[in-house]
């Protein structure tokens, strides 16, 4: 005989929020966070160190997409605070232009 699950750890059909998309405005820890990781990367990648500077990048690299993911989401939902979304703004332009330059 197989064995089942009780009934009070099995999931409805209709228990799984997989498609709620009403989440909400992106929240301020969001933005603080992406700020100082962009901020890091780019301290990170102005070290001479071979190893450090690649770290940098790599960050910069993985954040740079997440970052316009999450600007894209508070394009939809509301930015939470207009103030924390234009400080990631800019240091996500500060970001790229050190990256380009």
């Amino acid at each position: 005989m197989a064995h089942a699950a009780p009934t009070s750890h099995r999931r409805g059909a209709r228990a799984s929020h997989r498609n709620d998309r009403t989440d909400g405005p992106v929240q301020l820890t969001t933005w603080l966070g992406l700020t100082f990781a962009l901020l890091l990367g780019v301290a990170l990648t102005g070290r001479t160190h071979v190893g450090v500077h690649a770290a940098g990048l790599t960050l910069l690299i993985m954040l740079i997409p997440l970052t316009l993911a999450v600007f894209t989401a508070a394009f939809r939902h509301g930015p939470g605070s207009p103030k924390a979304a234009v400080t990631t703004a800019v240091a996500l332009a500060f970001a790229l232009l050190s990256l380009l330059f």
